[in-house]
């Protein structure tokens, strides 16, 4: 009756706020009702579960206590031939909490973990979280520079490292001279000590494994628990902060909308110092209190073997992944046993996305779309390809997230003449924004260590004088029926002939035109031209490229604009640590034949290929004897 009641008043507020077609209206109104009504569902007994949350001012150490004392013997992690139970991940938490207590660590301190995936790294940043310490995790990819910018960024008093990870720590030490540096091995890793550290094995063997009961109780749902960086994919990382609120709204949404429980076991191959890895798996072993499985570093090869071994129901995925398994078993024409029922991620193209789970035999894939720092997420529930979520259009009216013009180059957002900024109709891409929330843990936004970087993400006086919103930097579509589908990042997007290509849908279609090989497509600035025309680096290690087929096929598949001018062929993609590809120092490069010594080639329109590009020919583009 109350989905009667709940239905009726929706579709009396749509015709409301509706200016025409109200036919058309109503048609979709109850072709998605089932769809929508299932979804508020979920929403409501997450707001109410969360709502207990902020009663009872829980924490992930609180939570984690309280599972524990129900699942002392059940297994919680497998890793290698390790197996923790839930009891062991306790004790060794506890003797963390302990010994930096004694070393007077208190709350709002920051340590640095820089280490690959294994128990102990879920031990590290729980037991700091037990006594208020807030645990910065450091990309375990990162040498120079880039780690040097990662740790300074965030002050961390120590820094607990892994012993596989001892020279990369060595080579920069000099240059962080005045940090405390604790060398932490595996069960069954042995290896040598650097001489400026402590060895926190033997330092933790003398340790008690009391659980600290009067810290954990000192912990506010608003305490801030991490540091997650970004991926850094259009620049150095910033440190995001993640509070106790921010991981348990993830913990409450993951099983809520994909029904999984603690007799899921869950696989993981993504680095445990990503949002994925940090808050999708963790928060599944540590709050719904399920398994998880982990290995150091993704492997095609050894996935779906790993996922048998230890009886995986659910695997995580990320960025290309997905591509990667689909090319490593693209000869095996036998079918793949394994166990995985369900897929939780992000980034799994559309192009491939009926292939991969046909393939595989997956039951179910929730795409989830959001960010690390955001304050708005969403996640496909009902496998439709290529959608990265939905919320009902009958509830636009309530929700937080929309989509605003932009100039599709920039992502700058357009005002309209009102002063405000201007709302999307359905099918026109925009810039994703979600509604900031001030005063409630749902919807605020906790920003980056850095208050600058922080401010520069948020849209003030969006609808109406005061309002503040977040700017993803992303552009997005929404369909009529509600559906969320990613097209392109800030910068991605370029203009060329007066037309906007997303990169994405270019990368695309390289992708399944190649086979699958590893593609980047970017704008690059050419003298005396407006916009950016597009080049695109392709991955040729066994020089089996067929530039004319290629280009024969690249205009059978895409307009004349979106069809790339500049061809860059080399040995290999820079990926990120979350299997994103890089592309901000080929865009730097453009496709300047001085500085560049991979072979380089240029769209011959007339005969449908490509043809070298000669320093003559680029000496003409450059004085403008030559218009593109």
């Amino acid at each position: 009756m109350i989905y009667v009641i709940v239905s009726l008043v929706a579709l009396f507020v749509f015709l409301f706020n509706s200016k025409k077609n109200n036919f058309r209206k109503i048609y979709i109104f109850f072709k998605t009702l089932k769809r929508d009504l299932s979804l508020v569902r979920i929403l409501i007994c997450m707001v109410i579960q969360f709502a207990l949350y902020q009663k009872r001012q829980d924490t992930v150490p609180k939570l984690f206590s309280k599972l524990v004392s129900k699942n002392s013997k059940r297994n919680a992690i497998y890793f290698e031939e390790e197996t923790w139970t839930f009891q062991e991940v306790e004790n060794f938490s506890n003797k963390i909490a302990n010994f930096f207590k004694s070393k007077g660590y208190k709350r709002g301190d920051v340590v640095a973990l820089f280490m690959e995936n294994r128990p102990e790294y879920v031990c590290v940043w729980l037991g700091l979280s037990k006594i208020g310490v807030i645990t910065a995790l450091v990309n375990n990819n990162l040498v120079g520079d880039p780690l040097l910018h990662s740790i300074s960024a965030v002050q961390p008093k120590c820094i607990i490292y892994g012993s596989a990870l001892k020279d990369v720590i060595k080579n920069s030490s000099d240059a962080i001279p005045n940090t405390k540096l604790y060398q932490l091995s595996g069960r069954n890793e042995k290896s040598e000590l650097l001489e400026e550290a402590e060895n926190l094995n033997v330092k933790l063997d003398q340790e008690s494994d009391a659980s600290p009961t009067e810290e954990i109780r000192k912990g506010k749902l608003r305490d801030k628990l991490l540091y997650i960086y970004t991926s850094g994919t259009t620049g150095l990382p910033k440190a995001a902060i993640i509070s106790n609120g921010r991981f348990l709204m993830v913990a409450t949404g993951l099983p809520a909308m994909t029904k999984l429980t603690k007799e899921d076991v869950m696989y993981n191959s993504l680095p445990l110092y990503h949002s994925t890895g940090a808050m999708l798996c963790l928060s599944h072993c540590l709050i719904t209190g399920g398994p998880i499985a982990l290995r150091k570093k993704f492997s095609a090869s050894n996935f779906w073997k790993d996922c048998n071994k230890y009886k995986c129901t659910v695997a995580l995925y990320i960025g290309e992944i997905c591509r990667y398994l689909l090319v490593h078993h693209t000869n095996d024409n036998t079918l793949i046993h394994h166990s995985v029922k369900k897929l939780v991620g992000s980034g799994l193209r559309p192009q491939i996305w009926k292939e991969f789970v046909s393939k595989f035999n997956i039951k179910q894939v929730f795409e989830i779309y959001g960010s690390t720092e955001g304050n708005v997420n969403m996640m496909n529930l009902d496998n439709t390809p290529g959608a990265v979520g939905y919320f009902p259009v009958w509830l636009k009216f309530v929700h937080s997230m929309s989509l605003i013009k932009c100039n599709m180059e920039t992502a700058e957002p357009i005002r309209g003449s009102d002063g405000f900024y201007q709302a999307c109709q359905p099918g026109e891409p925009g810039l994703f924004i979600g509604k900031i929330s001030l005063n409630k843990i749902i919807g605020q936004f906790l920003g980056y260590v850095n208050k600058e970087a922080s401010e520069k993400k948020l849209l003030r006086n969006v609808f109406k004088p005061g309002d503040v919103f977040f700017n993803s930097g992303d552009i997005l579509v929404q369909d009529e029926l509600g559906y969320f589908y990613f097209r392109d990042r800030t910068g991605d997007t370029f203009r060329w002939k007066g037309e906007n290509v997303a990169t994405s849908e270019v990368e695309a279609v390289i992708s399944n035109i190649l086979n699958l090989r590893d593609a980047v497509v970017y704008g690059v600035e050419v003298p005396g031209t407006e916009g950016r025309a597009g080049m695109a680096a392709v991955v040729d290690k066994d020089k089996t490229l067929d530039l004319q087929k290629f280009g024969q096929s690249l205009k059978s598949n895409l307009p004349a604009y979106s069809i790339p001018l500049f061809l860059r062929i080399i040995e290999s993609v820079e990926l990120t640590g979350t299997f994103k590809l890089k592309k901000t120092t080929l865009r730097q490069e453009g496709f300047n034949i001085e500085k560049i010594q991979d072979k380089l080639y240029m769209f011959d329109a007339k005969n449908i290929t490509y043809a070298e590009l000669t320093e003559d020919i680029y000496d003409d583009i450059m004085t403008g004897k030559v218009r593109l």
